[in-house]
């Protein structure tokens, strides 16, 4: 069966009446008439909301079928668009004919009443033809697409770094290994260790935290270089913000320093918040209705007002003087919790701060050591995006691009330069002053839309003990 005519849901609701059209989809509701006819809702995910198909007895396979529809079954509609005489939508179709291309019965779980997230969680590959769920995906493509727009924009270079690495980019050791070795009885050296010299790639390999370190390389060849991919963290974190699988958004770019860097972070979100505001209003004000009425002019504000900027030690000054009660103490080389961002944007200055010159020994060992820092309160070149309601949404720095205070960084977080001989390279041959920032998209999608859960703002989430689907 071909579908050569079929038009989307919603183009049609956007036409004005008139014309035979051919449209497919699911059915959301039915609701018989006494007079030998039924309303059928049908949606097909390209829009929030559903088109009304009115189908009549005079159908040959109206009391066989289309009388008996159900929720979840999929239809081909061929009609007449006409003007809608009910409230909700300005056109309607009217059906010449109806064919089932698939049946539904009462099992299927998204029945037209309200349902947890939880138990969708349960259905997540079903989940989509919800609502809510549409609206979600439909803002994920959004942002995925503003952000391949604005870097492309910029003349950023689109890299493919590697999902598989021997690298801990994070020097954090939260990380899966990637091996073909039989579990239960891996090869030995003889001291007893496993031989990982036997193993696919002949050493320790891992699914990658960070596409980072590998940028960098073409950054510090083609200047301006973007990577938007999978990382994964075995971090045993079973909280609303954290998966063990997520994207990823990471530029990289030379001849930078950390100002340029925040410069471009600023950049980059007001246009992605844009894109998005101007490209589903619909699916934002029904997530409004849905999470928080404020969440349009929260992304309105971003988009309008210059970001704060402010160091650490400023930031830490501010807390203190507070005169709040912290969950967690604020001290000055202590790492800034969400509470404390969420203060800084939503009570202090009511618009995104980007907080930078972070203490050395709560950061990466490839971030810049600061010149001219305190001796006994070292700090480096890094920068955290802290947006109202969420805190931290973008973590960047500028790159050590010393050769010999690197190496020094990385024996100082207990690792052998000699694991990053390629990464040190880039500070032998040619090395320049560069910059770069992360951004999570799971977690930028979970803003954007005001859900509660991350494990909601992705299609199947990650998690610990959780691997359905």
């Amino acid at each position: 069966m071909a579908f050569p005519s079929r038009r989307l849901i919603k183009a049609l609701l956007s036409s004005p009446p008139g014309g035979q059209v051919t449209l497919a989809g699911w059915v959301r509701t039915l609701r018989a008439s006494k007079g030998g006819f039924c309303f059928v809702a049908v949606n097909d995910g390209s829009c929030q909301a559903s088109i009304q198909v009115v189908a009549d007895q005079a159908l040959p396979n109206y009391d066989a079928e289309v009388s008996r529809l159900t929720p979840g079954c999929s239809v081909l509609v061929v009609g007449e668009l006409a003007a809608s005489q009910g409230k909700g939508q300005t056109v309607e179709v009217k059906a010449a004919s109806v064919t089932v291309l698939g049946k539904s019965d009462e099992t299927f779980p998204i029945q037209p009443k309200k349902h947890t997230l939880e138990f969708l969680r349960e259905v997540a590959h079903l989940r989509a033809r919800t609502n809510l769920f549409g609206a979600v995906a439909r803002v994920r493509n959004e942002v995925c697409r503003a952000v391949h727009e604005f870097f492309q924009s910029e003349s950023f270079l689109y890299v493919h770094t590697p999902v598989i690495t021997a690298s801990d980019c994070e020097g954090a050791g939260q990380m899966f290994r990637v091996s073909t070795l039989d579990a239960s009885e891996p090869p030995r050296t003889p001291e007893g260790k496993v031989d990982f010299g036997q193993d696919f790639f002949s050493r320790q390999a891992y699914l990658t935290v960070s596409g980072q370190l590998e940028g960098e390389t073409y950054a510090c060849a083609m200047g301006r270089i973007y990577t938007f991919g999978p990382t994964f963290r075995a971090e045993n974190s079973n909280t609303p913000r954290h998966l063990s699988e997520f994207w990823m958004i990471e530029p990289e770019l030379a001849f930078a320093d950390l100002s340029d860097d925040a410069d471009l972070a600023e950049r980059f979100l007001k246009s992605v918040f844009k894109s998005v505001l101007e490209r589903c209003p619909d699916d934002l004000t029904f997530l409004s209705e849905r999470n928080d009425p404020t969440l349009v002019e929260t992304l309105r504000g971003i988009v309008e007002s210059p970001f704060v900027r402010i160091t650490y030690t400023e930031a830490v000054d501010l807390l203190e003087k507070s005169g709040k009660k912290w969950e967690f103490p604020v001290s000055w080389g202590v790492d800034l919790q969400t509470e404390h961002e969420r203060w800084l944007t939503e009570e202090k200055f009511r618009k995104p701060v980007v907080v930078t010159d972070y203490p050395a020994k709560i950061k990466a060992f490839y971030m810049r050591l600061n010149d001219g820092a305190a001796p006994e309160r070292p700090t480096v070149a890094a920068m955290d995006v802290l947006v109202p309601k969420i805190g931290e949404l973008i973590g960047g720095s500028q790159r050590e691009e010393r050769l010999e205070v690197l190496e020094s960084r990385i024996r100082a977080q207990g690792m052998d330069p000699k694991d990053y001989w390629w990464y040190l390279d880039l500070r032998r041959y040619g090395t320049v002053p560069h910059a770069g920032f992360g951004l999570g998209l799971e977690r930028t999608v979970q803003f954007v839309t005001g859900m509660s859960n991350i494990r909601d703002v992705i299609p199947y989430p990650r998690v610990p003990r959780s691997a359905d689907f």
